[in-house]
């Protein structure tokens, strides 16, 4: 059994920030909610600087009462601690060929995803402290529940010590922008991308699959457009689902389930060998996530993911997604409701 240190605000010390720069690059969701978790923790505005293009979530920025930098060299030549937090698929070519050259021998790097930095995609100096600070909540998620005096899942980890500090700038910055307050959970890149990718590359597109499957086997058996959106999904009773599990245990919620419900879920789910399923899951784990074949892929594309319309990858795998019968149906689901509506 393999068990993980949780970090607590105890084990945190906010005064190895003191004095220190610290630069956000990108001020969208995570950026936002992290910059201002920190300066109300109590790190003073004037040693946050925001680098980011001049764009909406700049103004944004500087709307919250934030410096902004526009200028990205000028930025990384005064930061000791920087939160990268720009996309993953942007994070290569702008750290690596404007942030990284200008940056002190000395800084900190914190990332929020492992992606970049398991793949080796990114360039540090030896001397620099690499450490990952991970939320496992979207941006909006980790200021609402800071604002209400809560903590959130958060992973974290020292990836590389270069001035002995790493790990306790890594517990300082979670302390700062409230992850320990719950508990941040020591972690690594490898096991946070692992985790990530899998559940992006496996085990979601087979729910993806499985509704999709059932809701065209129930279409043929008769059930009509409007039931089968609202059982399946557009009631929410899966997110009540999940937020129960969530809460009380991932079995444990289906006692809120009639008698008829949690026999037919538990026997059937332990009829259920999972042998193919696993199989399958340990190819994409080993064969396309760990080995780097779906970041060689990706890494092809990067540059068309810019793109509007169909000449971008992401775009043209939605227009062959709303070809499935389910996402059909709920359109006409929808333009129905909104119709309703109008009346």
């Amino acid at each position: 059994m393999v068990s993980a240190k949780i970090y607590y605000d105890q084990d945190a010390d906010l005064t190895v920030l003191d004095g220190k720069t610290i630069v956000f690059l990108g001020f969208g969701n995570q950026g936002a909610a992290q910059a201002q978790n920190l300066r109300d923790t109590g790190i003073p505005n004037d040693n946050i600087i925001i680098a980011n293009r001049e764009d909406s979530y700049a103004e944004d920025a500087k709307l919250k009462g934030f410096n902004v930098q526009h200028d990205f060299s000028k930025a990384a030549q005064v930061a000791d601690v920087v939160f990268l937090l720009i996309p993953d698929q942007v994070q290569p070519r702008i750290f690596n060929e404007i942030f990284a050259p200008k940056l002190k021998d000395n800084v900190a790097i914190c990332v929020a995803s492992g992606y970049n930095v398991f793949f080796k995609l990114l360039k540090f100096k030896r001397s620099q402290d690499v450490v990952m600070v991970a939320p496992r909540m979207i941006g909006s998620s980790v200021r609402s529940l800071y604002q209400k005096g809560k903590g959130f899942p958060c992973f974290v980890s020292a990836e590389q010590d270069g001035t002995g500090n790493a790990l306790k700038i890594a517990l300082a910055l979670s302390r700062g922008i409230g992850a320990t307050k719950l508990g941040a959970i020591s972690s690594s890149v490898y096991e946070e991308t692992a985790m990530d990718l899998m559940a992006e590359q496996a085990l979601w597109p087979n729910i993806i699959m499985l509704f999709r499957e059932g809701f065209n086997v129930l279409k043929e058996a008769g059930c009509s457009d409007e039931a089968l959106c609202y059982e399946m999904w557009m009631s929410k009773e899966p997110a009540e689902i999940f937020e129960a599990a969530a809460d009380e245990g991932f079995v444990t919620q289906l006692k809120h389930h009639s008698t008829v419900s949690q026999y037919g879920q538990l026997s059937g789910a332990l009829k259920l060998d999972g042998i193919a399923a696993r199989e399958h899951f340990k190819n994409i784990l080993y064969n396309q996530i760990l080995n780097g074949k779906f970041t060689k892929e990706f890494s092809q594309i990067e540059a068309d993911l810019e793109k509007d319309g169909l000449d971008n990858p992401v775009n043209q795998l939605y227009a062959k997604a709303e070809e499935m019968e389910l996402a059909q149906a709920e359109a006409r689901v929808r333009s129905r409701l909104a119709d309703m509506l109008k009346q």
